[in-house]
């Protein structure tokens, strides 16, 4: 591991360095990141949107979802269809995704479309098409993809009752796919309104990394975005989730094969000094099969099919989240008061040196892969300048992770993990409900 390691370091860092991305901010606003890197005639040119759900409110939720589909529905030059059609046709690929901060798209294309796909992003930042039947059409899929991702999954429908527990004041609370009437109800000004505020120039991070030259895509972005004016930023979100004083319990009762549950504790945001200790702490109990909850749950245990742990990047303090799928005939509190264990061992006992080490490598290992692609560099300049404050941090991961200590893991869990700060939310398959109460 430790080789592969250093092969890995070696070969990302030959690739990217802080001195080689170029900034340039224009008249507008609009920040662009630049890394030349001439080893495939390749590009990957990504737009961070600082607008999610966290900037909806009751009445409009889903809003920043919704648009993720509508920005490839056609403006003004590039009418619907086009911006696939025109992207394919010259060899290059997208993908889009929202989260509750931000909306990012993603283009891949040979260096030969640069011009091409600056052009169609003004026209889609600049002049997005609002034809009364598209939006229609387009609320019938998000309306369809609630269903399929939250109505109809196990998994969605709790993931979503959990973080409606969880949050009992603050945006983070609804779904980023947005509540089923704020879907059926949004206006032509609630669409409109939205999209000022949330494409505006001044509200993005543009991130170019691949086989282009540092002035070539400051003239293009001055020809095509610079005239696209600014407007006024998203209202700041003033709304702090109050302190947990107590644990919270939601239950979802409904068809399934076996139950499911799932236990959040509040932590802080991304840009914290905790960040990098909850990522080695979250890797120690549930990365791979050497993990201590995957060890103990899964193989020794035989308690759950699977086990993991998750956490997002996210602007304002979000969520650790454990999932856990317990087998048949396995009471859910029965998996859960061994996860419970768990975190507490965590706590009281230091983690040994070679657990830390391993997991240490495995975080960086993940780290250097991610930056040995154009796409990978690309969305880490993007999320460490939006979500950390300055993309120069990327290149001090190694140091931040090397600096977290068996103390530090100790005093995290002991802050966050706690009964008092966390939510439990359990599917009971809807069959053993009903025998329970024969």
């Amino acid at each position: 591991m430790r080789l592969l390691l250093v092969g890995l370091a070696a070969s990302a860092l030959a690739l990217a360095q802080p001195s080689d991305v170029k900034t340039e901010t224009l008249s507008n606003g609009m920040k662009i990141l630049i890394q030349e890197d001439h080893n495939i005639p390749n590009v990957a040119m990504y737009f961070f949107y600082k607008i999610g759900s966290r900037n909806e409110h009751p009445g409009t939720t889903g809003l920043s979802h919704f648009f993720e589909h509508m920005m490839f529905n056609g403006a003004k030059k590039y009418g619907p269809g086009q911006f696939d059609f025109q992207m394919e046709k010259n060899g290059g690929n997208n993908n889009a995704y929202t989260t509750e901060d931000d909306t990012v798209y993603t283009d891949w294309f040979p260096r030969t479309a640069l011009e091409l796909m600056m052009e169609m992003e003004a026209d889609r930042i600049r002049d997005l098409a609002f034809d009364p039947k598209i939006i229609e059409s387009e609320r019938g899929v998000v309306y369809s993809e609630r269903r399929s991702s939250v109505d109809n999954s196990n998994f969605g429908i709790l993931f979503e009752q959990l973080h409606a527990a969880a949050y009992t004041a603050h945006p983070y609370h609804w779904p980023v796919v947005g509540w089923p009437s704020d879907i059926e109800s949004w206006t032509m000004d609630d669409l409109k309104n939205h999209f000022r505020m949330g494409y505006a120039p001044n509200n993005c991070v543009m991130v170019v990394v691949g086989d282009v030259s540092t002035p070539e895509v400051i003239l293009l972005a001055k020809k095509y975005i610079e005239p696209i004016p600014s407007q006024d930023p998203p209202p700041k979100v003033r709304t702090k989730e109050p302190e947990q004083i107590g644990e919270r319990r939601v239950t979802v009762v409904k068809p399934a094969q076996l139950p499911i549950e799932m236990v959040a504790y509040h932590v802080p945001e991304a840009n914290n000094p905790d960040d990098a200790v909850l990522d080695v702490l979250e890797t120690i109990l549930s990365r791979g099969q050497s993990s201590r909850l995957y060890s103990r749950m899964v193989d020794k245990e035989q308690l759950v099919l699977s086990v993991n742990a998750n956490r997002q990047t996210t602007f304002d303090p979000g969520l650790l989240i454990f999932v856990m799928q317990p087998r048949s005939g396995v009471e859910p509190a029965r998996a859960e008061k061994v996860l419970f264990e768990e975190l507490n061992r965590l706590s009281s006992q230091p983690v040994p040196d070679q657990e830390l080490r391993k997991a240490k490598n495995q975080l960086l290992a993940s780290h250097y892969r991610e930056l040995k692609t154009i796409a990978g560099r690309a969305n880490l300049l993007g999320e460490y300048e939006v979500f950390y404050g300055d993309y120069r941090k990327l290149y001090s991961v190694e140091q931040t992770y090397e600096a977290v200590t068996p103390a530090d893991i100790q005093r995290v869990a002991r802050q966050y993990l706690t009964e008092k700060n966390r939510t439990v939310a359990t599917l009971i398959p809807e069959a053993r409900t009903k025998e329970k109460q024969q």
